[in-house]
Parts: C-alpha cells; structure tokens; sequence
C-alpha cells in the first residue's frame, strides 16, 4: 500500500514540519483524514437509511415468495428499483476506505519515512544495528518506533548512519502530555496505560452510538452484525498492547471524530426515523391504492349497469319500429322513427 501510504506520508510530514509536534501532528492528520472519508460515510449512512427504509418490504417479499425464488428475485428487483436502493451501495464506501486505512497505519507505524523523510538506505542500516543490539523484537510490523527508542538513548551506536541522519532522529520528540507515542503499552500502571484504555472507551462509546439506530427487527444478519461490532473495542484494547502508542492514540481521536460525526448524520438520515417514515408512507399508499380499486370496481359495477340499461332500450326500440312497420303496411300509413321519448 506504498502507494497511498507516499502521498498521505507527505501530508503529514508537511502538518508536522509546520507544528513540530509529533501528537499534535496526529491529531490534526486523523481530521483530515475524516474530512477526505466524509463523503463515503455520509453516503454510507444514506445506505444504512435506505436499507433500514427497505428491510420490513424485502422481509415481506422474502416470507411471501419463500418457494419461488425466480419470482422472489424479481419482486426484490422491482422493490429496489422502485425505492432507489442498491445492496452493493453501502459496501461500495467500505472498499474504498479500507486500503486508505491500511496505508494510514503504514504512515503512523513508519515516523521516520514519512515524517522525517529519511531514506530506505539509512533506515535499513538502522535496523541492522537495532537488531544486533537486540532491541528489535522478532514479530514486529516496522522497526521505526524501536530505532527511534535506541538512537534517542543510545546514538553513539548509531554514528555509521551519519550525524545529520541521527540529529533528525534525535530532534524527532514522540512525548505527547507525559506519553511517549514510540512506545508499545504495557499493563504496567503508567500513563502509557492510558492509550489502550481510552481507546476501548472511545471504541464501545461509537459501538453504542452506531448501533443505537441501527434497525435489527427480526433480522439475524443485522443482529449478528450488532455482536461483531461489540467485540471491537475489546480488540482495539488488545492491539494496542502490541503497537506504538502513535497508533492506539490515532485510534482514539478517530473513534472520538467519528462519534461527532455519527451524531451528526444520525440527525440527517436517522435509519429508525426514516423507516418509520417509510413505514406510514407505505400505509398510506396502501390505503389509497384500496381505495383507488374500490372505485374501478364500482365504476365497473355502475357501467355493466348502464350497458344493461341501455341493451334493453335498445331492445324496446328494436320492438315498437318492428310494431310499426306491420302497422304502416297493414294499414298504409307512413312509417315514423322511433325516438327516445316513444320508448321512455
């Protein structure tokens, strides 16, 4: 993900050029990178609005057509079609931010790349020198967060690099508050325990919120989906004892922006509300198309009447011409037309 992890690198190397701040310079990316997400997750929440719109319809077609699945297909594909939803709609938004995520973790996991610019040369001969010193742990996703650590305690072991190289690194502060972003928490009792516990806060508080409106009915699906998101928090908070604390503190901003955020489209396209909405609109088309048939069949019922009417008019008619035509030969008068007013 070297691709998207470059040009997100360079944002924050320039936020953190300007700010010279390492946790600052996170807190600032994470909005940005919730500005450039919003439009997905705005379009993801309408998704979640329509779905929540659509679901008691779709339930309906489903537990009506359960034994024919050609017919159950195409009254879902009229129902789609009629209402304006797509299933792929919601997962389209997901897709799009999931490698974005990904390359955002390679920015925060990697400070020395993308915030300090150094290069691939002098970053590999760094890890050499922190394997050999034996402060590089054998499972580890980057080996910045532990050079940095060994320069900024040891540098004379690190002169091979260059002065200037280990001046930058040196001059690179991860403190932020009293906590040190390059270190991985531990269940200690310190302030570095404080990531992982306001990550899981701030992870189960948006679990909360998310899944307030989140219109379940009798869906096992949706309901299934409601526990996989509860276990969230509890990985978050596990993850966080195996990462620099940069990430767990990104995490924390993220998960408090997207509360904000939820709140916020919640007061748009709340999927409860809109359901609702959907629901009585539903039923007020019902009631008018009751209506409507309840008027064809007493226009049909009153012209099946009027063309009964009229046939024994017509026949009556038929009847007194025939009675005057015998009349007007038998007797030789003139034959007169029969009107209206003759058969009244």
């Amino acid at each position: 993900m070297d691709f998207l992890a470059t040009p997100l690198g360079w944002v924050m190397k320039l936020i953190y050029d300007l700010i010279q701040n390492y946790g600052l310079t996170i807190i600032v990316f994470t909005i940005l990178v919730k500005l450039i997400l919003l439009p997905f997750a705005v379009k993801q929440q309408k998704s979640s609005a329509k779905m929540a719109v659509v679901q008691p319809q779709m339930m309906e077609i489903q537990k009506k057509y359960a034994n024919n699945q050609q017919k159950m297909q195409e009254e879902l594909q009229a129902l789609y079609a009629r209402e304006g939803y797509s299933p792929t709609a919601g997962c389209l938004p997901m897709l799009i931010q999931f490698p974005i995520i990904i390359g955002l973790y390679n920015v925060i996991y990697n400070p020395l790349t993308h915030v300090l610019g150094i290069g691939k040369d002098a970053i590999a001969k760094a890890t050499e020198i922190v394997s050999s010193l034996g402060l590089l742990g054998e499972k580890v996703y980057s080996a910045e967060p532990a050079i940095i650590n060994a320069v900024q305690n040891n540098p004379e072991a690190f002169e091979a690099l260059g002065s200037d190289v280990v001046a930058q690194i040196q001059g690179l502060d991860l403190n932020f508050l009293g906590i040190s972003l390059g270190d991985t928490p531990t269940m200690a009792f310190n302030l570095l325990l404080l990531i992982p516990i306001l990550s899981f806060a701030s992870s189960m508080l948006m679990t909360v919120i998310s899944t307030r409106n989140m219109n379940t009915g009798n869906d096992q699906t949706a309901t299934g989906m409601k526990a996989s998101l509860y276990m969230m928090p509890f990985l978050s908070a596990w993850i966080c004892f195996s990462v620099p604390a940069g990430v767990g503190m990104y995490w924390t901003v993220s998960n408090l922006l997207s509360i904000v955020q939820s709140l916020v489209l919640n007061k748009f396209f709340n999927p409860k509300e809109m359901a609702e909405k959907a629901r009585q609109e539903s039923e007020r088309r019902r009631e008018a198309e009751k209506a409507e048939r309840a008027q064809r069949v007493a226009a049909v019922k009153s012209g099946e009447a009027k063309a009964k009417a009229l046939s024994q008019k017509e026949l009556n008619r038929q009847k007194l011409a025939e009675a005057r035509r015998r009349d007007a030969e038998k007797y030789g008068e003139v034959y007169v037309e029969v009107t209206d007013k003759d058969i009244e």
